[in-house]
């Protein structure tokens, strides 16, 4: 069987993923007539995300978030994330209680939860846990695999040619970035639902499968700040930013 094959220019992305894909609308996996696998195939079911924050967080590396605009389809692969538990998480929103703002990381699961920080970016986070039980995944950083030139424009960045891992970065590397190259907004995106490609917003599997996972604390937090639920792709060049490893395990022991 060939490698997935990308159905349109990688704009200049490295092939660090070499089975990663171009455009999870159409995948081919060969010439011969192979059925075509479309996106609504490949979307993450909602049990996906009706699981604790942490198993999902991990489940979420590899994966790919898509965007679909109305001429591009921009899609890059999940490489960190955080898990924010419930209650008992004191950096989580859901510790103050279900206000109108924080609602949708009550359930159901897998509806985006998009919030303005800082006063210049937005954050990226997908609900978990059965609906009524507070839970949610914030994305850190992405890796570029399509909608590139898109990505740029929207984040205001020129790219040199080709475009290098260090250019990349400027693109999807944290949390406010990546919200910015894909045009995520809370009046757009709050409560979108990422199992449904009509929405817009989507993730997918392309069958990426990822070997080793790292733990960290989380970034940028003061409270509950040395629990270990960070995680991201070992050695990814994407990931945002640096933190001592709490954990090194191989994925395939937990997802």
């Amino acid at each position: 069987m060939k490698a997935l094959q990308c159905n349109g220019p990688w704009n200049g992305a490295p092939s660090v993923r070499p089975v990663s894909c171009a455009d999870v609308t159409v995948l081919k996996l060969n010439t011969k007539g192979t059925k075509v696998r479309r996106d609504t195939e490949l979307a993450l079911p909602r049990s996906f995300y009706a699981r604790d924050p942490v198993s999902v967080a991990r489940a979420l590396l590899g994966k790919v978030l898509v965007r679909r605009e109305t001429k591009n389809t921009l899609s890059a692969r999940i490489v960190e994330v955080e898990a924010y538990l419930g209650a008992d998480d004191l950096a989580a929103h859901s510790a103050a209680g279900r206000t109108a703002r924080n609602s949708v990381i009550f359930g159901p699961p897998g509806h985006t939860y998009i919030y303005f920080i800082y006063g210049n970016h937005y954050c990226l986070n997908i609900s978990c846990e059965p609906e009524g039980q507070a839970g949610c995944v914030l994305i850190r950083a992405l890796e570029p695999l399509t909608g590139v030139e898109a990505m740029a424009k929207a984040r205001g960045v020129s790219l040199q040619k080709p475009g290098g891992v260090r250019e990349l970065k400027k693109l999807t590397s944290g949390p406010g970035r990546l919200a910015e190259a894909f045009g995520i907004t809370r009046a757009r995106d709050n409560g979108a639902d990422v199992t449904n490609p009509n929405s817009g917003l989507w993730v997918a599997s392309d069958g990426f499968k990822v070997k080793t996972i790292v733990a960290t604390a989380r970034i940028g937090i003061t409270k509950s700040a040395d629990l270990p639920l960070r995680f991201v792709v070992a050695d990814n060049p994407f990931v945002s930013g640096r933190k001592a490893p709490a954990t090194i395990f191989r994925a395939e022991d937990y997802l």
